[in-house]
């Protein structure tokens, strides 16, 4: 009976705690939204929101794997370039036979989580026996690999079908009135520009919802028991090769969805290193760190906060980064230092015990 009490207040309290977080973005929308409707924001800091909803998924999807299941991935961008470039093909490819903009957007949607799933199996079930820095540079590797692989790709099309050269557009054999699709080192270019702000917030929720889910569930415990202690999870029976792919697996088809959006918010998208390259994963990776490793909605505010301060300080050239530089130190001195983490403790449990007084 108590074991059922204890389970059910748990249950109510990650209810709630899930409330709070989808709260606060939908919270976040309307605020924004309000802003732009009535021209409160520059353009410069509008066209900035689906660049954030996108590194919201991307960090909110990176956290299950470093915070949640413990290892440390540096390939994320390389599933978000799996996913930008197949759904942004797929769209070029329906763009005359689809005419419904969100019909074609939810397809792409699809083939991209699809496509990126894909590769976190295959990238997952060899990888995931390493584990520390060797599991890091594998990952790295693999992204660096994806990107490459990308520019030297040449895809056109004419009334005979496809062609594929991995020389130039000349080795496609085209007719004449034949279309390129995929440029190379030029990507492609004409992607129908689908992606909103309302867009990214519902993949936004719908991200949160599955990872938040995933965390509180039975399969969720399992992940973290690996974490904790991969002996002893073993000892009882848990299979830690399924749960390490599937927290993987969900994470990179997440990481395809944020490559998405991203690449229907542009009219070219190319692969190059800013783009999706080493310094976009690390990127990532220090929303998760300094947000709060396994703290998901410390990575949603981390991005948010790293991605528009640069922005909001451009009018202070000469000490932008300077300032940058500080936040960063500020927010992961809050985070890690231990005597920051001891008056939080402090503060949590003064709340706690005020709270049972009361009752």
């Amino acid at each position: 009976m108590r074991v059922g009490m204890k389970k059910l207040k748990n249950m109510n309290k990650n209810l709630k705690s899930n409330l709070i977080t989808y709260g606060i973005v939908i919270v976040a929308f309307v605020v924004m939204q309000t802003l732009i409707n009535t021209g409160s924001i520059s353009s410069l800091l509008e066209g900035l929101m689906v660049p954030l909803c996108i590194y919201v998924i991307l960090a909110v999807s990176l956290n299950l794997v470093v915070g949640i299941l413990g290892e440390l991935s540096l390939g994320h961008a390389g599933f978000m370039c799996a996913g930008a470039f197949s759904s942004a093909f797929f769209s070029k490819c329906m763009k005359d036979v689809i005419e419904n903009g969100t019909l074609r957007f939810i397809l792409a949607l699809l083939v991209g989580i699809a496509v990126a799933a894909v590769f976190g199996i295959i990238i997952g079930i060899p990888v995931l026996r390493l584990k520390g820095d060797y599991l890091a540079i594998v990952t790295l590797a693999f992204g660096e690999i994806i990107k490459n692989l990308v520019n030297v790709v040449f895809i056109g099309r004419d009334s005979s079908g496809f062609h594929f050269s991995t020389k130039d557009v000349m080795d496609l054999n085209m007719e004449l009135d034949g279309e390129v699709i995929v440029n190379g080192p030029q990507g492609i270019t004409g992607t129908p520009q689908d992606s909103t702000f309302f867009i990214g917030v519902v993949l936004i929720l719908i991200t949160l919802f599955i990872v938040l889910n995933l965390i509180n569930s039975r399969d969720g415990r399992a992940i973290m028991a690996i974490r904790d202690n991969r002996i002893a999870a073993e000892s009882v029976g848990i299979n830690i090769t399924k749960y390490k792919l599937m927290a993987f697996t969900v994470s990179a088809a997440l990481a395809g969805g944020a490559g998405v959006l991203y690449a229907h918010n542009l009219s070219t998208l190319t692969a190059n290193t800013n783009n999706f390259g080493y310094n976009m994963s690390i990127n990532i990776l220090v929303f998760v760190v300094l947000g709060g490793i396994g703290n998901i909605r410390g990575s949603m505010i981390a991005a948010v906060i790293l991605t528009l301060l640069p922005e909001m300080l451009r009018g202070l050239s000469d000490y932008r980064m300077l300032i940058y530089a500080i936040v960063l130190i500020l927010m992961m001195l809050f985070n890690w230092a231990p005597k920051s983490i001891e008056w939080r403790e402090k503060y949590l449990s003064f709340g706690k015990k005020k709270k049972e007084a009361v009752k």
